[in-house]
């Protein structure tokens, strides 16, 4: 097996080959079993809140999470189902139907396979920040409003999707406002963050959810259940099955299956990284991207959620004592003994702590101290939040996450463009009114050199972003040269934009003048050039590797041909002084 193929191989295979001991597995057992503690409420919440039976949630949990540990790039990574899908999957069982759900998380997961294979998993991390966290506290905003009615027990059916619409409906029904289920949901958040700031070593979810039950059946409060809104939990794992594939509906479904694939990336991905900073070890972004998306198809063919990298589970896990992926198959093993075995019992549980639970979960997700930060940075950074936050909660996520990337790439290309200059000024120039040719701006630091010699001194990147004000460049000269000179080392990259209008001003330089001379090309730049202008004119172009020598040339000092730079390596042979 070759060295590249060895970084696709699942951690739990390097840690067995490594040597796991009876102490190891006894310290994985332990922390497996804290972590479906904490993850049996939880999983439970999120399937209700995305519009799915209860028992959705744990088989997402059992067969996600067993596989994510079992075939993924990190020693403590946990899987199953998470708050940043609730909005997705909530709006494709509205507008599709559960089957389209199950369609759309099975295509998600072979693009995560495809995705892992092609080995992209380093390139989701560059999904920016502003994206991210705009799109997480969206998430967050929904999620708490979706627990608007089983907070306020207002009992109120077929609830839009939407926000402003579900706000509205639920208005609409306020006269039902329970107060026993408000003053338990109240409490049950209440109890949750203190035990979080007093005791964050207690499982809370489950203590609050027991506890709430417990109250529920003594005082038989009039509040919803499990049991009274879904009836019995059907306590078994589904056999697999593809009967819900449309091939009329997969188009359709696509770009949800994107938002799914892009979501589980980011996430578990994400996840990997916290717990490589909380152990010191280091995670195999790819063969995680391929367990995800295992795991998705997995999940999809036994009726389950799209699942990935969960932080807070995988961090209690590591907080527990974990020391390899054991421990997150063990806690699939556990979820599973609790569904088959506790699925009378969990009925029980009153649909006010599982929201109150949720509303934890939005308060964790949402963010603010990050939001608050990048208010406070660029214009840029600000607008894609703003508009990634405002598209996820009155629109859509796959919108939301389509038209922050975009915007975020607009904002990077300005900044690069930023970079390039020419003659110490960026080139980048605010809105000015015309000015006739001998006003406009001229800015040509000669170098000693005499006035009929004109120096043209370019740094950072030319591509697409900063290329257009190259065809300015020869408007801000002015008057005509006989020799014009442009300094190339500091330009870094040249993409094929910025080589044609480079490409062009050349053609210009040469009509105007007798001589052209370019220096310090690097050999990619030299590359770009020698890909999109025409030999002919590259032949009447005098490059060189420095300045000085430039200078030697142009006033008919020591010549030194045999130090002009030539093509990269590869490309074909030119003469001494110029490329062809």
């Amino acid at each position: 097996m070759s060295a590249d193929w060895r970084l696709f191989l699942p951690k739990s295979v390097t840690v067995l080959r490594q040597g796991y001991g009876l102490g190891d597995f006894r310290a994985d057992t332990i922390a497996g079993l804290t972590v479906a503690v904490v993850a049996l409420p939880l999983a439970m919440a999120l399937a209700i809140a995305s519009g799915a039976a209860p028992e959705v949630g744990l088989v997402t949990a059992v067969v996600a999470g067993l596989l994510i540990s079992a075939l993924g790039g990190s020693r403590f990574q946990i899987g199953g189902p998470t708050g940043a899908f609730v909005v997705i999957v909530y709006g494709i069982i509205a507008e599709h139907g559960y089957d389209g759900l199950l369609m759309a998380t099975l295509m998600a997961g072979a693009i995560l396979v495809v995705a892992g294979l092609a080995r992209v998993g380093t390139l989701i991390k560059y999904v920016p920040d502003p994206v991210t966290t705009g799109f997480t506290s969206g998430i967050a905003v929904i999620i708490m409003a979706s627990q608007l009615n089983d907070i306020f027990g207002l009992r109120a059916a077929d609830v839009p999707a939407d926000l402003i619409p579900k706000v509205q409906a639920l208005w609409a029904v306020r006269d039902n406002l329970s107060l026993p289920a408000l003053s338990l949901s109240a409490t049950c958040v209440a109890a949750i963050l203190l035990l979080r700031r007093y005791a964050p070593r207690l499982p809370g979810f489950l203590i609050v959810t027991v506890l709430a039950a417990g109250l529920v059946i003594v005082t038989q409060l009039p509040v919803e259940t499990i049991g009274s809104r879904f009836g019995d939990m059907d306590a078994r794992l589904p056999a697999p099955s593809l009967s819900f594939w449309r091939w009329d509906n997969a188009v359709a479904l696509l770009p949800s299956a994107l938002t799914i694939a892009l979501l589980a990336g980011v996430e578990s991905l994400l996840s990997a990284v916290v717990a490589d900073q909380m152990t010191g070890r280091r995670h195999r972004s790819n063969v995680e991207l391929v367990a995800q998306g295992v795991a998705n198809m997995a999940s999809a063919s036994v009726g389950g959620l799209p699942a990935t990298g969960a932080i807070a589970r995988t961090a209690t896990s590591i907080r527990s004592g974990a020391r390899s992926p054991v421990a997150g198959m063990l806690h699939a093993v556990f979820l599973l003994v609790f569904l088959l075995l506790l699925a009378p019992v969990m009925k029980l549980v009153p649909m006010a702590a599982l929201a109150a639970i949720l509303v934890v979960v939005a308060l964790n997700m949402a963010e603010t101290h990050r939001f608050g930060l990048i208010l406070r940075t660029s214009y840029g950074d600000r607008a894609v939040l703003l508009a990634t936050f405002a598209l996820t909660v009155l629109v859509d996520l796959t919108v939301a996450i389509g038209v922050g990337m975009v915007l975020a790439a607009f904002v990077f290309m300005h900044r690069m463009a930023g970079l390039a200059s020419m003659d110490g000024q960026s080139i980048i120039e605010t809105d000015q009114a015309d000015l006739p040719p001998g006003q406009r701006p001229r800015y040509l630091p000669n170098h000693g050199l005499p006035d009929d010699i004109a120096v043209l001194t370019f740094r950072g990147p030319l591509f697409f972003g900063s290329a257009g004000v190259l065809k300015d460049a020869l408007d801000r000269i002015g008057a005509r040269k006989r020799v014009y000179i442009l300094r190339l080392e500091d330009v870094p990259m040249l993409d094929p934009t910025g080589a044609f209008a480079l490409g062009d001003l050349l053609k210009r330089l040469l009509d105007e003048g007798d001589e052209v001379f370019v220096v310090g090309a690097s050999h990619g730049v030299l590359r770009a050039l020698l890909q999109t202008t025409p030999k002919p004119l590259l032949k009447r172009v005098r490059f060189v590797r420095t300045f000085d020598l430039a200078r030697h040339q142009v006033l008919g000092k020591s010549g030194a041909d045999s130090e002009t730079a030539g093509p990269p390596s590869g490309e074909p042979a030119v003469s001494p002084a110029t490329p062809g």
